[in-house]
């Protein structure tokens, strides 16, 4: 088998073109005459490193994602084909990544292949849980109630991930600019009063504050260069040390420990735990499914090692809230909450629930930290700007007025 790339004429006229699996340019005209489609060019793809279509992630933003669920939830729901919908989708979609990726997915359809196997061919832009979600659609005949429930889990996750963007924003923007003040300071600043103070020959009845701010300069330029070297290793190491796997657990541990951070990522974690696992179990994906899926998608490893072992303590015949309790992961509130949930048999309809509260307690505890990050990194860089200033200019002042005196 190999990848043939095709452009085709249709009965009205409309140039169509996407990649199809055969295993010849013959197969590939009598599939496309099969679909009325009249070949104008079929080539053969090269195999290889394309540098125009190396990208960072998949090209497909969550609200793209979005549109397209939702688009398709209310065309399967008005009774149209699959293959149209897609065929439609295609045509009206402005992303030109996401519009190969949904041609692509239209023609494994039409080769007979089912809409979840199709998706599966793109998993940079269909993830493991959507994939899943949409095979429980078409077992159930729910495809257009599955969508709609997808495009809102995406919607809630994608503002998760906003808040938590937005938190760190602010913080990194300012620790970033009291660098570069830093580095400016001490580098091209401090040594020009030196010099200055060196020419009125005030160099040795300069002021304590001064000489101190002065060694400072001194030897942070002299260090600068292994400063730079420093950090380089350190960065270079810090990767390292999360490409293996007990570097990467013992980073998602302290993450979690954290004294300021730690609370605010076990609430993410809960949140996307919870909303993540009612989703699956509200479209009818079997709960021991649903924690494989949700355990490998966790995005952290502890959490990922909980949900595990919780899994394998169900499969024995436990219930869900006793596991969660023993591997200490999540708090108190939400192990009761699943108890409760599964003796009142509507464990994802609580579990949505959880999920609601904490992605509030998320946004809660998003702003106090940036409000507790603001002033107090406020306070740092106007210390430091300040201190450079005072040291600096207590000479110029004591120089004023010597020469006043004269």
């Amino acid at each position: 088998m190999a990848e043939f790339a095709w452009e085709a004429r249709a009965r009205t006229g409309e140039v169509r073109k996407g990649v199809m699996d055969a295993e010849s340019e013959a197969a590939v005209q009598n599939r496309l005459r099969g679909l009325q489609l009249n070949p104008t060019k079929i080539t053969p793809k090269r195999k290889g490193l394309d540098l125009k279509n190396v990208t960072l992630g998949s090209g497909v933003s969550s609200q793209d994602l979005v549109k397209f669920t939702r688009q398709f939830a209310t065309m399967i729901d008005a009774g149209l084909p699959l293959v149209q919908c897609l065929d439609i989708l295609a045509n009206q979609e402005p992303n030109p990544r996401f519009q190969v990726a949904l041609r692509d997915i239209k023609n494994s359809v039409e080769q007979g292949a089912t809409f979840s196997d199709s998706l599966r061919r793109h998993p940079k832009i269909f993830d493991e849980l959507f994939v899943n979600l949409v095979q429980a659609g078409e077992v159930g005949g729910i495809l257009d109630t599955i969508m709609n429930r997808l495009a809102g889990y995406i919607e809630k996750r994608a503002k998760l991930a906003r808040q938590v963007r937005g938190a760190m924003a602010y913080p990194i923007a300012v620790i970033i600019i009291m660098i570069v003040v830093i580095v400016v300071l001490m580098t091209f600043v401090i040594p020009a009063f030196e010099g200055m103070f060196a020419e009125f020959g005030a160099k040795d009845a300069l002021p304590g504050l001064t000489k101190a701010v002065i060694a400072t300069s001194r030897a942070f330029v002299s260090a600068l260069p292994f400063t730079i070297v420093g950090s380089i290793g350190l960065v270079f190491g810090s990767i390292q040390l999360y490409k293996n796997p007990k570097g990467k657990r013992m980073v998602h541990k302290l993450m979690l420990k954290l004294p300021i951070f730690g609370p605010v990522m076990q609430k993410i974690a809960v949140a996307r735990f919870t909303r993540t696992l009612g989703t699956l179990l509200g479209s009818g994906v079997p709960i021991l499914d649903a924690l494989d899926i949700v355990a490998r998608t966790a995005g952290n490893v502890i959490i990922e090692e909980g949900l595990v072992y919780a899994r394998a303590r169900i499969s024995e015949g436990k219930n869900m809230a006793e596991p969660l309790e023993e591997i200490k992961v999540f708090p108190g509130m939400v192990v009761q909450m699943v108890a409760v949930g599964e003796q009142t048999g509507a464990l994802d309809t609580m579990l949505n629930k959880i999920a609601d509260f904490y992605e509030e307690e998320v946004d809660v505890a998003v702003s106090a930290l940036t409000s507790l990050l603001e002033p107090l990194l406020m306070v740092v860089v106007g210390a430091v700007v300040g201190v450079v200033l005072i040291s600096m200019y207590l000479p110029i002042f004591s120089l004023a007025g010597n020469i006043k005196g004269e």
